[in-house]
């Protein structure tokens, strides 16, 4: 009869192991770096941790499990393993305690800034659907086969497939209902620009409330250059308000949103209507929006002194734009949205996360307040504590929290549009 000899435990592995995953919870509950390039790994490693710590904590526990019934953890090495995943689950723990307990921070802003009975008033917009209840991750996964027709991924330019779109809506969206529409722009330090799967927990969200979401790519660099970008984004902007009434859009009531690249994309766009110098071709479109949501965006692309500028200042540099500030400068600043306030901008919701380790949340507050000083338009922020950069990707209470704060700061602005409009509107006895 052959005995198979069982394998030894390798003790040094086991502990490297688990001080890993102990690392990785710590940088989850508190960013390792938050400046030059190692704050990069560590966004890419603490994102997912703090977003999806149930699954980690599950997973690691499962497999502890496993290799215990093995006798890794035997030894005094092992022993000492099982106590750091033992520290490492509390930690991840910790993280899910905060992502769910999260919510409270989201309304804050928009009670600030629009009033305590805001959600009464958003409530009385067109549409107000039935809330859905949220999907989870593997559900807000794959809400884009449930809310977008193969025939209904279209291309707003000439661009190729830089230029492709989604259109997101009930597939009982009547085609003459003129619903309320928004401009999904996706992020990706100006360099990826992919419109899957960014935003999926809102884009699902709204289109279940009865919106009509539009989610775009766009030309992106090393391979073009800016203004490239921004061009795109107006010019998506022009076939919405063009053609968007086919699919049951309202032309007439369209608002944009985007994360990080995105939302400086988004910001900038707002306060540049109708800009000749972003609409080459098309100048006479009306690229105006009704709102804007920038989440955890870049305002200022001139600064040289701050957390993690030198790296920005140097991808700006020598991947986006390809021309020093010194040299550049007057570009720089036009494509600064804080640098391009108007009185006249359009309400305005800004979200940041404390604990954003590409983005420091300073420049999301140094923005607010001065487009607060500016705008005679509403100007809401929600300040997230302990949340990394994109914390709205994923299906996790932060991000459904973010689809929900976002639909109803954008129903407001319907609800109260609605209201101004039926007050200047002339009565049937004086119509001619």
């Amino acid at each position: 009869m052959n005995l198979r000899l069982r394998r030894k435990p390798n003790d040094k592995w086991t502990l490297a192991r688990a001080a890993l995953e102990l690392a990785n919870a710590a940088n989850g509950v508190r960013p390792l770096a938050r400046n030059g390039y190692l704050s990069i790994p560590v966004f890419a490693f603490g994102w997912p941790t703090t977003e999806l710590a149930p699954f980690y904590l599950t997973a690691s526990a499962a497999d502890a499990l496993r290799r215990g019934i093995r006798g890794d953890f035997a030894s005094r090495r092992g022993r000492l393993a099982l106590l750091l995943h033992a520290v490492s689950w509390g930690l991840l723990a910790l993280l899910t305690r905060r992502n769910v307990a999260s919510e409270p921070y989201f309304d804050a802003g928009l009670k600030e800034a629009l009033g305590e009975n805001y959600r009464e008033i958003a409530a009385t917009s067109q549409p107000a659907q039935q809330a859905r209840k949220h999907a989870g991750v593997v559900g807000t996964g794959l809400s884009r086969r449930r809310y977008v027709e193969k025939t209904e991924s279209i291309s707003y330019g000439p661009y190729g497939g830089a230029n492709l779109a989604d259109i997101w809506r009930r597939g009982d969206l009547p085609r003459d209902g003129k619903a309320p529409v928004l401009l999904q722009v996706p992020g990706g330090a100006w360099t990826i620009g992919m419109r899957r799967p960014q935003a999926y927990p809102m884009l699902s969200h709204l289109a279940e409330r009865g919106w009509v979401c539009v989610s775009i790519a766009y030309r992106v660099s090393p391979r073009n250059t800016w203004p490239d970008h921004i061009v795109d984004v107006k010019r998506a902007l022009a076939w919405i308000k063009e053609n968007i009434a086919d699919y049951g859009g309202d032309p007439d009531f369209v608002a944009i949103t985007g994360g990080s690249a995105g939302g400086h994309l988004t910001a900038l766009t707002a306060l540049t209507p109708n800009d000749p110098d972003f609409q080459p071709g098309f100048e006479d479109a009306d690229t105006s929006v009704v709102a804007a949501v920038p989440v955890y965006g870049r305002y200022d692309w001139f600064s040289t002194e701050g957390r993690g500028r030198r790296e920005f200042m140097q991808l700006l540099s020598w991947v986006v734009t390809k021309v020093g500030l010194t040299k550049g400068r007057q570009l720089y600043l036009d494509a600064s949205p804080i640098k391009r306030l108007r009185a006249d901008a359009p309400p305005f919701f800004v979200l940041h996360g404390t604990d954003d380790s590409l983005i420091p949340v300073p420049e999301a507050r140094e923005f607010v307040d001065a487009l607060r000083e500016v705008s005679n338009s509403a100007v809401a922020y929600s300040e997230i504590p302990h949340a990394q950069h994109a914390f709205d990707i994923f299906g996790s209470p932060r991000g459904h929290y973010t689809a929900e704060a976002i639909e109803r700061f954008l129903s407001y602005v319907q609800a109260r549009r609605h209201v101004t409009a039926e007050a200047i509107a002339p009565s049937p006895s004086r119509q001619p």
